[in-house]
This record gives structure tokens, sequence and C-alpha cells, in this order.
């Protein structure tokens, strides 16, 4: 605000000024903003009157130090200012306005405006997310360097609408997705999620349940609370974790927000929860001392690397100097360290004792004087460093510094981002793109000790920069204590929604809940796998636990089985009929039976019969290339070889009967030479036809996987169908033909009319085949191969005894009618 006072103008802030708790003059000054308290005091507002300013409450221990160096800025001194914004995101922008522009009330010409040069180089601070995010929207426009020691939220590093923001703190993306791996890496799937409802809990969780989804963990419940809220809802977080099934916590909280749940949780009692926890509590040694119920004995997580600052420790520890200083600020430390009160006398409170001044900090333990909160004066500590070389490069300082050289916050800015230098303690100092550090955590396991606090023990090591696959390491000679038994070492405690399924089931997500629950089922036939039922090859079954493949029975007619060796013998035997029956009519070889009967053909037929049983075997055993193709042309040329002299001896039947007619000279015509052309040109043109059914597309072994699930077949493939039924249909067609002559001839009046033998045998000939057509189709595996053999020897059988039996019978039992006599005589006459 600005009003005339004669010629000139007064130029003061509207509101009330802020006066910096601690500050310095020096050649350059810093600005800090720290929240030296953790809590404002709530009040109600009227309305009628002025609100009274922000009165803050409950102190934090927290200290920075600024060193000077002969080395860096030589004869510059930094100044400082100092604010606490007791996490105010309100008091952190008023704060900044006031280290921008100044407090005091300034006196300029008419002519001028109220703006003035900045006041301070760069800002540090703040320590919460939502409050630096506040101050960044402020700073970025006119980017004013603020480097963050404590702010983590991933959100901070967008440069669009943060552009002068820089931490030395990692950012909470790479934190959430060590968090998350971490989860992962003892196995559990089913989680519950806590967070603080602010930039830094919403955005650190948001990242973390992506990257959990990624890696198949599962959220039970993810809720949210704040410090300030009222008890019942703070009591409702309680329930929710008490009505849960999951047994494991991720805990994205501040160490604020925690000491708040702990004293709830301890209230209910609620052991036995294994905690995943942030840096901004997982190290709080107060949060610790305070866990009175070990609510938090066993938690794991993510925490700062531990540092070591030469001189800090001392540093910090020597306040006495500014308690005698008077200064408010460290006179409130010091009654909050020691729960005293300078000037009793003074105070309502008669039940603390009076401070003196002279009490030791080294004989109390908290996390101030045990140094807990060193990692964080660290990154205090490298924040100052990186403006110092920045404005070390800017003024050009070798042995003395150029004063002259005028500064302005987008140089410096620019400067910060691209230094690159090392702490005395080694620590490399550097910002990338985002205005972040290297992202690197120490894995920290919460173990009680006798004294009954818990000892922050290291377990493992988060580097963002490696491979994904070795970002998180676990050291496997340290000792973690899990919370369902801090007493003794245990096992990785568990917290799944469903049991892993066992080998052979396969998970069946349950309606409406997450993916991690599920039901376990077995997996079908002919599956496995403990996660995905999957097909086994298809020479491969499962087994009865479907935990595996095993591989399947390979199936054929062999002789070994019992219906194997029962066709052989079948086969054999009638092969040895055959045999003996060619061995009786060579023997009676001059007969009138067997000289009336076309001995050659006669023969002949017996010896393609002898072939048809012996064929039948090559269907028997394991099928190969060479016995599919044999196997079906053998048969196809032994069969029509036996229906050409079947049909041969019937022609000359009919032949022999129109010969005794008068004048008659038929016989001439088909005699033994035309009977041996027939029987050759008939055999020739299924020679034919199997010569071109092998060369086109020939019967080869073959594994069906199809007819049986569980079972190989292993049979021929007839190749060319068309082959397969012009080999079977010329078969059929000869011995259609045989049929007919016969039957015409099967009334011929002759004693011994051989007309009707061969007439029964094409019968039988003919509905064995013609059954064996359906049967072949339908029958499975290695039973249509049984089909086949069967109707061959059938046939076989068929044809040997209706034709050849009787003249065995008449041979060896009725030799008496085996005379010309006989044979010429004619048949019974009707009365």
């Amino acid at each position: 605000m600005s009003f005339s006072q004669g010629d000139e103008l007064l130029c003061r802030h509207i509101g009330d000024p802020e006066t910096p708790q601690l500050s310095k003059d020096g050649d350059i000054v810093l600005g800090g903003i720290f929240s030296f308290h953790s809590r404002w005091e709530t009040k109600q507002n009227s309305y009628l009157h002025k609100p009274l300013p922000l009165q803050c409450i409950r102190y934090v221990e927290l200290w920075i130090e600024i060193n000077n160096s002969t080395d860096l800025l030589p004869g510059i001194t930094l100044g400082y200012r100092m604010y606490d914004t007791c996490s105010s995101p309100a008091r952190g922008v008023k704060v900044t306005l006031a280290l921008a522009n100044g407090n005091e009330e300034v006196f300029a010409p008419s002519e001028a405006p109220c703006t003035r040069p900045a006041q301070v180089q760069a800002i540090m601070g703040e320590t919460s997310s939502s409050p630096c995010r506040a101050i960044a929207t402020v700073t970025g426009p006119i980017y004013f360097p603020m480097i963050s020691h404590f702010a983590t939220c991933a959100c901070l590093s967008d440069k669009v609408k943060y552009p002068s923001f820089l931490r030395t703190i990692p950012s909470d993306y790479y934190q959430s997705r060590a968090l998350a791996q971490l989860v992962k890496h003892f196995g559990w799937t089913w989680v519950g999620a806590v967070r603080t409802n602010d930039d830094y809990g919403n955005n650190g969780m948001a990242i973390f349940i992506e990257a959990a989804e990624q890696l198949g963990i599962c959220l039970e419940y993810s809720i949210y609370m704040f410090r300030t809220d009222p008890p019942e809802k703070i009591q409702k977080v309680v329930n929710v974790i008490k009505g849960s099934t999951s047994k494991v916590i991720v805990a994205f909280l501040s160490h604020m927000d925690m000491d708040v749940l702990i004293h709830q949780l301890s209230y209910h009692n609620m052991t036995g929860y294994q905690w995943v926890g942030s840096e901004s509590w997982i190290f709080d040694s107060q949060i610790a001392v305070m866990d009175t119920h070990h609510i938090l004995d066993g938690a794991i997580g993510v925490s700062i690397p531990e540092a070591h600052v030469s001189g800090m420790k001392e540093f910090i520890l020597d306040v006495k100097p500014f308690i005698s200083s008077g200064s408010k600020l460290f006179i409130e430390f010091w009654e909050t360290l020691f729960s005293c009160k300078f000037n009793q006398s003074n105070l309502s409170d008669g039940n603390k004792k009076e401070c003196t001044g002279d009490e030791d900090l080294f004989e109390i333990q908290n996390s101030f004087t045990d140094m807990s909160l060193m990692p964080i004066f660290n990154n205090v500590y490298k924040a100052v460093y990186a403006v110092a070389h920045a404005l070390h490069n800017i003024l050009g300082c070798n042995e003395t510094c150029d004063n002259k050289t005028p500064l302005d916050p987008l140089t410096i800015l620019q400067h910060i981002r691209k230094i690159r230098f090392k702490t005395k303690e080694g620590d490399e100092v550097y910002f990338n793109e985002n205005g972040d550090p290297a992202a690197k955590y120490e894995i920290i396991n919460w173990q009680p000790t006798q004294n009954g606090i818990a000892d922050f023990v290291t377990v493992g090591l988060y580097d963002a920069s490696l491979p994904t696959e070795r970002q998180l390491y676990i050291e496997k000679n340290k000792t973690i204590i899990w919370t369902w038994n801090s007493l003794q070492v245990t096992t990785v405690p568990l917290s799944v929604c469903s049991e892993k399924c066992p080998p052979g089931t396969r998970k069946v997500l349950q309606k409406g809940k997450p993916v991690c629950c599920y039901d376990c089922i077995q997996c079908a036939e002919g599956e496995f796998n403990s996660v995905i039922c999957e097909q086994c090859p298809p020479e491969f079954w499962s087994n009865e636990k479907r935990d595996a493949c095993v591989k399947k029975e390979t199936e054929f007619l062999s002789y070994e089985e019992i219906m194997g060796c029962l066709l052989t013998a079948a086969s054999l035997f009638g092969t040895c009929m055959t045999c003996l029956v060619a061995c009786i009519f060579f023997r009676y070889r001059k007969t009138p039976i067997v000289r009336a009967n076309n001995a050659e053909l006669s023969f002949l037929l017996l010896f393609s019969l002898t072939l048809c049983f012996l064929c039948s075997l090559t269907f028997i055993g394991q099928p190969s290339e060479w016995s599919c193709m044999l196997r079906h042309t053998a048969f196809g040329i032994t069969f029509v070889l036996c229906i050409s002299c079947v049909l041969g001896k019937t022609i000359v039947v009919l032949m022999a009967f129109r010969a005794t007619l008068p004048g008659s000279n038929v016989m001439k015509w088909f005699g033994p030479v035309q009977q041996r052309l027939s029987v050759v040109g008939f055999t020739l043109i299924q020679v034919l036809i199997c010569i071109l059914w092998l060369t086109i597309s020939p019967p080869y072994p073959f594994k069906n996987f199809k007819e049986f699930k569980d079972k190989i077949i292993i049979e021929c493939a007839l190749g060319s169908a068309i082959g397969f039924w012009a080999v079977l249909g010329y078969i059929g067609l000869l011995a259609l033909l045989c049929f007919v002559l016969a039957f015409l001839a099967r009334k011929l009046p002759d004693n011994f009319n051989e007309a009707k033998f061969i007439t029964f045998s094409m019968l039988i000939f003919c509905a064995v085949w013609i059954t064996f057509i359906p049967a072949y189709v339908s029958s499975p595996g290695k039973f249509s191969v049984a089909v086949e053999i069967f109707a061959i020897l059938a046939s076989s059988f068929g044809l040997l005894i209706c034709i050849f039996v009787p003249k065995c019978y008449i041979i060896l039992l009725k030799p008496e009618k085996n005379t010309k006599k006989n044979m010429m005589a004619k048949g019974a006459q009707k009365p």
C-alpha cells in the first residue's frame, strides 16, 4: 500500500509486518522458510474484528549451519533471514513476499514506484510439500530460486508450473516406486494404505498405487487423514484398519500425522500389523520413543541415506550462546527440550521446573541430540552450498570476488542448475533437468532393543539410477525383525487376499474384487500349470494332479495285445488251412473232382488266398512308411487276384454247360490261355491303380491326436482317399460281377455244380465288405484296423470254406463220389 506524505510516497506491505525469527546481516543475504513448529492454533473468527496473527504451537527441533569458507566466496559474508511458517501454506506465501520485498516502510520520490530489488538472493525451504507448492507458485513467475530440503512431492518436478523450484531430497516418484518394489520383494500382494491428505501424501500414494498395480499388488483400502482432523475422522481411519484382512499397511504420512495416528492406534492396542513407511517418519526417533505400545515394531521403509557432516553436531549442540542472547526462538526451544520454564515465578504452571540455562544437552535422548535429523540438516547444508557455489561462479571469485557484479534471480537460478560439486564428505551435489537430485534410499527396519526403544537398522539400499532389476538390494546377512514376533527372527509375514493356487489349478477372479482375490479351480484335462492353465504340447497330456505334462500313450494294433494275437493266429490258421487244402488238391490232382474244377485256376486261387491271409499281418504292428504303402496295395492286389480266379472259374462253369449244347464251340473262346489272360488282365488293372495311388499321394504313418485326448493313435493315413476307394471299389466291382454270374449258373443241371458254392462264397464276400464300410468309418483308433483285418480274414475264409471244403470232403470222406461217372451224371430229376 502507498499513500502521499508531502512530496514522498510511503511504501509498506498491506497487513501486519512479518519479522524473521532468526536473521543476520551480510554482503549477500539468503532467505530461509522452515517449520520450527508443527501446528498452529485453531481459532474461530467472528468476522467482527481483525483476525489475530497465526499462533504456532508444538516446537520442532530443526537448525541449520552456514559455514564460512576461505575457498568459497572469499571476502563475502553470507547473511540470512529465517521465518517460521508452522507448515502453513498461507503463512509461507506471506513470508515469501516479505523475503522478496522486505518489511520496512520506505519513503520514495513521488515519481518512483514502490518496487525494489529482491532483499534475498535465494530461499531455502520449505519443509513440507503443500507449502512449497504455494510458495513456488509465487517465486516461479519471477524465477526466484527456491531450494527445499524436505519437500518430496513429485508434482514439484513440473518445471512448467514451478520453474524456479529445486530440492536436495529425491522426488516421491522414486520413493513411491521404491516402496512398491519393497512390498513386492517380500511377496505382499494384499495391502492397506494410509496417506496424509496433502500434496505429499496424495501425490505420493497415487504414484505408489500405479507402480503397485504394475507389480501385481492390490490395495484393500486407501484412506487419508490430516493431523488437524476431528477425532471422529481419525477414529474412522482406525476402524477401517481394524476391519481389514490385510496385515501390511503402507503409510505415506508425514511424521506429524503419523504421531497422531499412533496415539489413536495405541489406545486400541492395534499391534500385529506390518508397517511399511515413507522417509518422512521411518527414521524419526521421536515417534519411536512415543510408540510405547510397540505398534511399529518391525516396521520397514525407505529413508534418506545417513549423513555425517563434520563439525555439524558440535555446532548444533552449542546453543547456549543463543540462549544468553535472549532469542525468543531459542528460549522456547530450550524450554521444550528440557520441559522447564524460564522466569518460573511469572508462570501459572507450577508443575514445570525452572530453566537455568546450564542444562546439559548430552544428558537427554531425543532426535535432536542423537542426530537422527542429520540427513535433513545435510540437505539444508547442500542447498546453502549449492547457492554459494553458484554465487562464487557468478562473482568470478578466485582470491577475491567482484562485489560490483549485479545479481538477479534468473542468473542465480541458471547457475544453480548447472553446478556440480562434492561436499567435504564426498557427496556429489547436482540437479537434473527437473531440479531433483539423484534418488538413493536406505531400507530401514525398526528392531526393538532392551530399553524398549526401536533401533533403526539399515538392511538394504535402493538406487534409482540402476537397472530396474537391480535397484532394490536387501542384504542377506542382515536380520530383519517382523511385527508378528519381534523377539526372534521369523519368516516373512504373509499378506495376501487369496493363497497361492496349488499346482494343477488356475485362478478365477472373484466377482467385484481386485485381481489379487481369486478362487482356485482345477485345470481342465490336457492343461497344466499353477497360474494360468496352459495346454500341454500335442504329444503330451496332463497327469492326475494337473501339475505336469506326461508323454501320451501311443496306441496301435500290436502283436503283444490279445486282439493282435487272436488276429495273427486267425491269419496263420487261414494260411495253414489254405496250404493244407493245396496239399490235398496236389495229392489228388488226377482225381476227377480236381480235374473237373479247373485245377490250374484252383491252385492259383489257393495261392492268392494264402496271400490274402498273410497280407492281414501287414496291418498289425506299429505303422511305418513302408508298411503303410504295403498293407493297402498288397491287400488290393491279392484280393483282385483272388476274385479274378473265382471269376474265371465261374465263367468256365458257364462255358462248360454252354459247350454241352449241340454244335456249340464256345470253350475255344475261353480256354486255358484265355483264362490266364483274364486273371492277369484283371490283376494288372488293380496294379495300375495302386501304382497311381503310390505315385500321386501314397499312404503314410500318421499320429492321430484328435481321436483320443490322452492317447496318440498311430495309424496309416490314406494319402489319397480317391486311391483307396478306387482300390476297394474295383474289388467290389469284380466281386459283384462274379456273384451275378455265379447266381445265374447256380441251377445248372449238374451233380456237382461249383457255381452254387461260388455263389455262397461271393454272397459272404459281399456281405462282409458291405458291412465293413460303416464299421470301418465308425471304429476308433486301432479298432478300425481290426475291422479291416477281420473283413480280410472273413472274406478269405468264406472263399476257402465255400469253394474248397466241399471238394475236400468228397476227396477225403466220400471217395466213391470222386469218379468220372458220378461227375458226369445229371442231377436228380423232379417227379
